[in-house]
């Protein structure tokens, strides 16, 4: 996948591996393949969900776009420019358009800072307005989360979870950025609470015009929200599809046994698909195909050879030899 007209995020072979002993008492240096070759287009004003099971790298390959963390190999281009290598003052002025919507909502703000500071830090930090001018334009947005103007004054700790996601949500949309990372931003709440704030994203992406890479390993909630979807398995990206598409006929056979796995209400059941064993460890990962040691439609050539991420039909990729 290569970035083109309408792309906003571009990852091009992106690699990240971290390093950890092999134990305490041993200096071997071992390597947790937490994204190992991985291409991704995210358009201007789109949702692209990243889904599969933890441990798979997708929250890794989030943090990497935004440059939160440094990749080990690979292109990052940012609205046509790229920001891979950038630094300082320049990557600076680049974060203003980038954003992040963090998972936990109890965790991610500031105990010690009120509600007002916190949604206004950015516009601080970037000189855009000064103190007073803050506190009205946090006003301002947090009326447009859902929250009222007396909640400018409180401590993160006088909220519900949904509410202090509201603050994390007003605080990642004060720049007005292009791009948000969303962190698996409803799973720490209640289903009740979550229809509300997925309801909340989708219509500030129409307000701003924002584009949206939504990380969770929630398929239904991913449905909700995408125009395409993105299957990452073991640090490899499995499939890429328009998201009509993907949930009406997955391709690659991890995406059915994900499918599979999703209570239906009405409509023809599926097949319900049984995944053998448990995944690898990645430390070291299986030699071929990363899923081959779980896969019904595994033949030899899987255990061998690593698949090409290729273009399977129009508009949809895939790594697997037999699709």
């Amino acid at each position: 996948m290569t970035g083109g007209s309408g792309i906003l995020l571009s990852l091009e072979n992106i690699y990240k591996l971290f390093p950890v002993k092999a134990s305490f008492f041993s200096r071997e240096m071992l390597r947790v393949h937490a994204v190992d070759g991985v291409s991704l287009d995210v358009p201007a004003g789109k949702t692209v969900g990243l889904v599969g099971e933890s441990g798979c790298g997708k929250t890794t390959l989030g943090r990497v776009a935004l440059r939160l963390i440094s990749p080990d190999s690979g292109t990052i281009r940012f609205d046509g420019r790229d920001i891979t290598s950038l630094a300082g003052e320049e990557m600076r002025r680049t974060r203003r358009m980038m954003q992040i919507i963090f998972q936990d909502p109890y965790s991610s703000l500031n105990p010690r800072m009120r509600v007002r500071d916190i949604v206004g830090e950015g516009w601080l930090v970037h000189g855009m307005a000064n103190r007073r001018e803050i506190r009205e334009m946090a006003l301002r947005l947090l009326l447009r989360v859902g929250l009222s103007e007396d909640a400018a004054d409180k401590y993160p700790h006088e909220f519900s979870g949904g509410q202090r996601q509201r603050i994390g949500i007003a605080r990642a949309i004060a720049l007005s950025p292009k791009l948000v990372v969303a962190d698996e931003p409803v799973s720490a709440l209640d289903v009740s609470v979550q229809a509300q704030i997925l309801n909340l994203l989708m219509d500030i992406q129409q307000e701003y015009g924002m584009a949206y890479l939504f990380v969770s390993h929630d398929l239904r909630v991913i449905r909700h929200v995408s125009d395409v979807v993105a299957v990452m398995y073991l640090g490899k990206m499995m499939e890429v599809s328009p998201a009509a598409e993907l949930f009406c006929s997955p391709l690659h056979p991890y995406t059915r046994s994900l499918l599979s796995a999703v209570p239906m209400i009405g409509g023809t059941p599926r097949e319900k698909i049984v995944l053998r064993g448990e995944i690898p460890s990645p430390i070291a990962p299986p030699p071929g195909c990363r899923f081959h040691t779980r896969c019904f439609m595994a033949k030899e050539v899987c255990e061998e050879v690593c698949p090409a991420f290729r273009e399977s039909a129009p508009g949809r990729f895939t790594a697997c030899h037999f699709v």
